[in-house]
């Protein structure tokens, strides 16, 4: 794995959904389609969008959960009142979940009024920054890169120049890393 580094894997930056901070909630998830399309139909699809500043900057990203969850305000309400982590892990029943839908009218509101908040959400307002630990160098190894993924429990990792820490170049995404692996697995097979 230290024979490998980062660039090696990731998907260049001009290849992922961007939008500028100021962008609506239907801007971005229509540059996520867009990108989508516009990828190797036979890689994984993208699963976020990367949002930049005027300044084209890097300043977070908006995942599809996080596009589904800011149509729907109840849950800043419901994660409040409870410590939550992974409920299901926890030990949540069925039941809850569905006590917990009824109790803070989650997804009551017709499809119409959701898709006019899209409108309106500006990506500023729900985009996720990523900690430090989320960054990873072009030239880091491999090694390296997939330790971040595990022990962060990370679905990407931004890539960032040797130049300019905020310049992100690409993006380093552990279903990218799983095929890599896989087919090393599968070549070991064949020996």
């Amino acid at each position: 794995m230290k024979s490998y580094q980062v660039k090696d894997l990731m998907v260049p930056l001009a290849e992922y959904a961007t939008v500028f901070e100021g962008a609506t909630l239907l801007e971005a998830v229509r540059a996520l389609e867009t990108a989508q399309s516009a990828f190797d139909q036979k890689r994984y699809r993208h699963r976020a969008i990367l949002v930049i500043d005027k300044n084209n900057h890097f300043v977070g990203k908006v995942s599809q959960h996080d596009v589904i969850e800011a149509l729907e305000p109840n849950y800043k309400e419901m994660r409040s009142s409870m410590n939550h982590g992974s409920m299901h892990r926890l030990g949540f029943s069925d039941d809850f979940f569905k006590s917990t839908l009824e109790q803070y009218h989650l997804w009551e509101k017709a499809l119409e009024n959701l898709c006019e908040k899209a409108v309106h959400l500006k990506v500023k307002n729900i985009m996720y920054t990523p900690g430090k630990g989320e960054f990873i160098n072009e030239h880091a190894s491999l090694d390296e890169a997939i330790h971040r993924l595990i022990i962060g429990h990370h679905h990407s990792l931004l890539v960032t120049a040797d130049r300019d820490v905020r310049e992100i170049v690409g993006v380093l995404r552990l279903t990218d890393v799983f095929e890599f692996v896989s087919n090393a697995m599968h070549e070991c097979m064949l020996k």
